[in-house]
């Protein structure tokens, strides 16, 4: 990866995207990334995270309750997901019991050690036999390179986001530099094909904007979860003074789920989804987020992070004082 990275907001202005390498187009050739599944990254297996990574602080953190929505939003919209989802998930039955299912599987990527290779090697298996024909005619399965890259790479995204409404401050470029590398890495762990990592941070974006342009649709199953997070609660695993700022607006939960998930969505995917969102939307949706960053750093750690995070990080800190315990005796 580059030293010198231009940093990008998901909703600044961009140039339009090249045409692919050996093609010609105003604005010069890009490589393409390839629909091909495969078997995964064909390096040694990746190292798994710990103490003093970004993910390692950032993945089990609390605040991430309000960002799966939108991620969840715009993986559906890519047209092989959004049918696999709506043809055979359980969101609609069992939305919350489906999300913690999802938050321990991620939470293992990152916290699990030796645990989480064994985690994406399952991924994997649990995913090759899904596939099927959309109401077009269209045909998918869950291991296309495409689209399996895609549910991985929206994370980035959402943690720039996350950043933005939820954080202390938002990421700088050197900040955002280190996390997209550690997102790659965690796609090591997943077994996201190597050709499907956009380079540099400032290639990520490219990436994503068309993405977003050419390949992402106004899905129904897009529609499907929205109407979902209407009839839902506040998440469970969210707790203590963040499950009480669920409702500072005035807005009972499932209202305000929608409404989170909404405002967090780039403008581009709003727009594709014909989602309305105002300037006073935008304006209560900061305010939530102020008081959110205002509330994290006072918390105790159980309280910031998701159990496994928790217990994981703790586990961590009792390893290192053994150790140093060691190495004086």
């Amino acid at each position: 990866m580059t030293d010198s990275i231009a940093r990008r907001d998901p909703d600044a202005p961009r140039a339009p995207l090249a045409a692919p390498a050996g093609s010609s187009a105003p604005g010069g050739p890009v490589p393409t990334l390839p629909e091909a599944g495969d078997d995964g990254p064909a390096r040694g297996e990746p190292e798994p995270f710990g103490p003093g990574d970004l993910l390692w602080d950032g993945m089990g953190d609390q605040r991430l309750m309000f960002l799966l929505g939108g991620g969840l939003i715009m993986q559906v919209m890519h047209p092989a997901i959004g049918a696999a989802v709506g043809q055979q998930s359980v969101y609609r039955s069992d939305p919350w019991g489906r999300l913690t299912r999802s938050l321990n599987s991620l939470q293992t990527w990152v916290y699990g050690g030796p645990q989480a290779i064994e985690e994406g090697k399952r991924l994997r298996e649990m995913h090759k036999d899904i596939s099927g024909v959309d109401a077009q005619g269209r045909s998918y399965h869950a291991l296309s390179a495409g689209p399996y890259a895609w549910v991985h790479l929206t994370a980035f995204e959402r943690a720039v986001t996350m950043a933005k409404y939820f954080g202390e401050r938002p990421y700088t470029p050197q900040e955002e530099q280190r996390l997209y590398k550690e997102v790659i890495r965690l796609g090591r762990i997943l077994r996201v094909p190597e050709r499907m990592f956009p380079a540099t941070v400032g290639d990520y974006w490219t990436y994503f904007h068309d993405m977003v342009d050419n390949t992402l649709e106004n899905h129904p199953t897009a529609h499907d979860v929205l109407e979902t997070t209407l009839t839902v609660g506040a998440p469970p695993p969210l707790r203590g003074p963040l499950r009480a700022l669920w409702r500072p607006l005035g807005l009972t939960s499932g209202r305000l789920n929608h409404f989170v998930t909404v405002g967090t969505l780039p403008d581009a995917v709003r727009r594709k989804l014909e989602l309305p969102w105002t300037a006073r939307d935008e304006v209560r949706l900061r305010r939530l987020g102020r008081a959110v960053a205002a509330t994290m750093p006072r918390l105790p750690e159980r309280a910031r992070y998701l159990p496994i995070a928790y217990h994981a990080r703790r586990a961590a800190r009792a390893q290192e004082r053994l150790a140093r315990a060691m190495r004086v005796a």
